[in-house]
């Protein structure tokens, strides 16, 4: 029995999870971020399939969509809302998301 072979294996898996790592990380850095023309036909879908269509006005989607492609929410959350879709990619992304979208209501909903 060769004791040499035996240690590799564990270094083998310790020199794997960096590779890992990096190639997560890349991937997560290749999504695009979703333009506001884009989140904007999202805020309408997402009212729209709730049946308030008559909510949202096109200019404040537009207002709306602005304020939140230029915050710091993440770019999968930014095409969670561009699908129309109620998701958040994190609590941090969803609390920012409802502050955003409070903090500007005086001025898109005008």
């Amino acid at each position: 029995m060769n004791i040499d072979r035996k240690l590799r294996t564990p270094a083998r898996l310790l020199m794997a999870v960096p590779v890992a790592a990096l190639a997560l990380s890349l991937a997560a850095c290749g999504a695009s971020r979703p333009t506001a023309d884009q989140v904007s036909d999202g805020l309408t879908k997402y009212f729209e399939d709730a049946g308030m269509a008559d909510t949202l006005p096109e200019s404040a989607a537009d207002c709306y969509a602005g304020y939140l492609v230029d915050s710091d929410l993440s770019n999968e959350t930014l095409t969670y809302i561009a699908n129309g879709e109620d998701k958040a990619s994190s609590t941090e992304d969803a609390s920012l998301t409802k502050q955003i979208l409070v903090d500007n209501a005086t001025e898109c909903a005008a």
